[in-house]
C-alpha cells in the first residue's frame, strides 16, 4: 500500500467530543489516544486508528509501541511500532465519520448538520460556546465577548481620559484622587472643569472666594474676599498689634513655682532681683489670677493650631495613601514591562543564533558539492594577497566540501604569501578534515588519494600535486574538534608563476581544484 507523508496534512486540533454526535459512536470510530472521534484519521500498520494530532505527538519523538495492541494483547513488533512513516491517513473512515448526523454541545444552540458541516461551519464559531475571558477568566458566551471586554471586565485596562494614564478599573477611585488632570469645581464662584494641578492656583486668585486673615493665628477672626487682604491689614493694624502683643505677653516666663529660702536672690519680671519673704508671698498670691487667664487663651490658641494641624494631617495622609497605591500600580506595571523586555530581548538573542545559523548553512550550500571535487573560485587576488603579506590575513580557509553527501567533510587551506619553508616565496595549499555529522559511520583513518591544482586558464598546463594521506598522522583521523591540523604542499606553486600576464591569474582571480579518490569508498 503506498504510504503517505503524515506532515502534508494539517491538523492542530485533537479528536470531535462524542457529545457532538447524534448518534451512539462505532468504536472504530475512536481514537486509540485521546478517545474522541477521530479527526483527520490516520492507520497505523498495526491496523489501529489515531487522530492525526495525536499521532503526531505519540511519534514526535521517534517510533512508540501501540498500546492498544498490549490491551488487546496482540502486540508485534514491528507491525506494533507507531511509525510516522509507516502510517497513512485513513480517507476511508475520514469520509464516514464526516457525513456522520451531529448537533452543537453548546447549552442554547440548535444547530444540526453532519460532522463534515460542524468542522468547515460551526465549530469554534458558534455564538453560544463559553469561552474564558483573558484577563479575568470568566467564562463569557463568544457574542458578548467585545461587550465584556469593553463594559463588563473586572480586569480591564482603560485611560483616563483626561491625563491618558493607564490604570485598572478596580483602581479608577483612587486614580481619580490623585489625578493632576482631574476637574474640578470652584464653591466659591462655581468655575467648573479646573485642572487639579491648577486648582491651588484658583482659589488663591479667585475673586469670590474667601479666606483667613494672616494673623488668624494670633486671634483675629476675619474672613476676606481675595484681593482685599492689603485693605483689611491697612485698616487694622492696632487691632493686630494689640493681638500680638498680647500673644507675647500670654507666651512670656513664668515665675518658678518651687519655694525658695528667706532673703534668696531671684528673678523676677520687672520687680527687682531680692525680695523679702513678705514681699514674695505678696507677688505670688497677687499675679496667680493673671497667670491662670494667660495659660487659658494660650491653651486655647494650642488647641486650634492642633485641630488645623490634625485636619492637614488627615488630609495629607488621604492623598499619601492614593499615591502609595498608584505607585504600587505603576510598579506592577514597570516590573511586567521589564519582564516582557527580557523575554523579548531573549527570542532576539535566539533569532540572531538561528539567522547566524541558517546564514552559515545557507553558505555551505550555495557552494558545497558532494562528490569528492571541488573548485574553488578567488576573487580580488591582488587584495588578498596584501593581506596575506602585511600579516592581517595570512591564511583563508575554503567552504566545506564533501566525499558523498553522508560521506567525508574537508576544506582547504590556502597561505597566499607561502607557510613554514614557502614563506614568502611560495602559495601554500593544504587539506583539512572537518568533524562532521556521519563520522561514525566512516572509515577512519583517512586514507583517500588527494589531488591539488592550480587551474591554468587557457586549460594548457595546471600545476599538480597529489599526495596520499599518512595514515599514522593525526591530521587524517576522526576529528574530535572542528577540524583536524591542516596537511599539504607548503611549496604548491611559485609565487613568480603569478606575476605579469599569467594565465594562472586572470581578471585577478584564480581557479583552484581539489580531487579526492573515491575508490573503496
Amino acid at each position: 500500500m503506498a504510504r503517505i507523508s503524515l506532515p502534508s496534512l494539517d491538523s492542530s486540533l485533537p479528536g470531535i467530543p462524542q457529545s457532538v454526535l447524534a448518534v451512539s459512536m462505532e468504536t472504530k470510530y475512536q481514537c486509540q489516544q485521546c478517545h474522541q472521534v477521530l479527526r483527520k484519521p490516520v492507520q497505523a500498520q498495526c491496523g489501529h486508528r489515531f487522530c492525526f494530532h495525536c499521532f503526531k505527538l505519540l511519534t514526535s519523538s521517534g517510533p512508540k509501541p501501540c498500546e492498544a495492541c498490549r490491551q488487546e494483547e496482540i502486540y508485534e513488533e514491528p507491525q506494533s511500532l507507531l511509525n510516522s512513516n509507516e502510517a497513512f491517513p485513513d480517507n476511508a473512515a475520514g469520509r464516514e465519520i464526516a457525513s456522520l448526523p451531529a448537533k452543537c454541545v453548546n447549552e442554547g444552540c440548535s444547530w444540526t448538520g453532519c460532522v463534515k458541516e460542524y468542522e468547515a461551519q460551526h465549530e469554534g464559531k458558534c455564538e453560544y460556546e463559553r469561552v474564558p475571558c483573558e484577563a479575568c477568566r470568566v467564562l463569557i458566551l463568544c457574542s458578548e465577548k467585545d461587550r465584556h471586554n469593553e463594559r463588563e471586565c473586572e480586569a480591564r485596562t482603560l485611560n483616563c481620559k483626561y491625563c491618558k494614564a493607564s490604570f485598572n478599573f478596580k483602581e479608577i477611585k483612587a486614580h481619580d484622587e490623585i489625578c493632576q488632570k482631574y476637574p474640578m469645581q470652584c464653591k466659591a464662584c462655581g468655575k467648573k472643569k479646573i485642572p487639579r494641578e491648577k486648582f491651588l492656583d484658583h482659589s488663591r486668585s479667585c475673586a469670590n472666594s474667601k479666606t483667613a486673615c494672616p494673623f488668624s493665628e494670633v486671634g483675629c477672626k476675619a474672613v476676606i474676599d481675595n484681593g482685599k487682604h492689603s485693605d483689611h491689614e491697612q485698616t487694622s493694624v492696632m487691632d493686630h498689634m494689640r493681638l500680638i502683643l498680647a500673644t507675647v505677653l500670654s507666651t512670656g516666663k513664668l515665675p518658678r513655682p518651687e519655694s525658695h529660702g528667706p532673703g534668696e536672690w531671684q528673678e523676677d519680671s520687672g520687680l527687682g532681683l531680692y525680695r523679702a519673704p513678705e514681699e514674695g508671698a505678696t507677688a505670688t498670691a497677687d499675679a496667680a489670677p493673671g497667670q491662670t487667664c494667660g495659660l487659658d487663651r494660650k491653651v486655647t490658641a494650642l488647641e486650634n493650631i492642633v485641630c488645623v494641624l490634625n485636619r492637614e494631617v488627615e488630609r495629607s495622609s488621604l492623598t499619601l495613601e492614593a499615591f502609595s497605591r498608584q505607585h504600587r500600580l505603576d510598579q506592577e506595571k514597570i516590573e511586567n514591562l521589564s519582564n516582557k523586555v527580557r523575554q523579548l530581548e531573549r527570542t532576539l538573542t535566539m533569532r540572531d543564533l538561528q539567522l547566524a545559523e541558517t546564514d552559515q548553512t545557507l553558505r555551505e550550500l550555495q557552494f558545497c558539492t558532494y562528490d569528492g571535487v571541488f573548485v574553488w573560485k578567488i576573487a580580488d587576488f591582488s587584495r588578498r594577497r596584501q593581506d596575506a603579506v602585511a600579516g592581517r590575513t595570512p591564511a583563508m580557509f575554503s567552504p566545506a566540501f564533501y566525499s558523498s553527501k553522508y560521506g567525508y567533510k574537508m576544506c582547504l587551506r590556502l597561505y597566499l604569501n607561502g607557510d613554514g619553508t614557502g614563506r614568502g616565496t611560495h602559495l601554500s595549499l593544504f587539506f583539512v578534515v572537518m568533524r562532521g555529522k556521519c563520522d561514525a559511520l566512516l572509515k577512519w583513518p583517512f586514507s583517500q588519494k588527494v589531488t591539488l591544482m592550480l587551474l591554468d586558464q587557457n586549460n594548457r598546463e595546471h600545476i599538480i600535486d597529489a599526495f596520499r594521506p599518512d595514515i599514522s598522522s593525526t591530521s587524517f583521523q576522526r576529528p574530535i574538534s572542528e577540524m583536524n591540523i591542516a596537511s599539504g604542499c607548503p611549496l604548491f606553486c611559485p609565487l613568480a608563476k603569478l606575476a605579469g600576464k599569467s594565465s594562472y591569474l586572470r581578471d585577478d582571480t584564480i581557479f583552484i581544484k581539489a580531487i579526492v579518490d573515491l575508490t573503496g569508498l
